[in-house]
């Protein structure tokens, strides 16, 4: 079963041997770097994907003022850092960890209203997943440290319009 979890420090050891492909080092932090980054700044929240209480991704949440040099927006949370262990791609984490996270962060988060996060043109694999779970492309684009980068968003407040249709 896979969950999302704030991370602890039982699975600080599993995430400090985490390895990325090559081709992805360019794009995302691995989490010993990203954790790092989060002692640092406390709006930025580490979470750690369990497959079977197993950590097998993480990402960090990234909230307040620092969201604003992407978009002058209030009620908007940053998704960074994205990562799943190199030996546990390919058996579909990443995408049910997205398709997880809008409940989670209505849950711990109830004043965000979007989620956004910024990719690289280059980074085919991750824009596919993010289109995949629902993210949308509304144009927004910005330079990057290695080149042309897409903001991505997704709309908090067509889960709870669902959840209302449901009733």
């Amino acid at each position: 079963m896979i969950t999302l979890s704030f991370v602890e420090q039982q699975h600080l050891s599993v995430l400090g041997n985490f390895s990325l492909p090559p081709e992805q080092l360019p794009f995302t932090r691995l989490p010993v770097d990203a954790l790092r980054a989060c002692e640092e700044d406390p709006t930025r929240t580490p979470i750690v994907i369990l497959a079977d209480q197993e950590p097998v991704g993480f990402f960090v949440l990234h909230e307040g003022e620092a969201t604003k040099a992407y978009i002058e927006e209030e009620g908007l949370l940053l998704i960074r850092s994205l990562a799943i262990d190199e030996k546990q791609q390919g058996k579909g984490y990443g995408k049910k960890a997205m398709l997880l996270l809008p409940a989670f962060v209505t849950v711990h988060w109830p004043n965000i209203r979007e989620l956004f996060l910024v990719v690289n043109e280059r980074n085919a694999a991750a824009k596919q997943l993010y289109t995949r779970v629902g993210f949308e492309d509304r144009g927004l684009r910005r330079v990057g440290p290695i080149g042309p980068q897409r903001i991505l968003h997704y709309d908090l407040l067509k889960i709870s319009t669902m959840e209302d249709k449901k009733l």
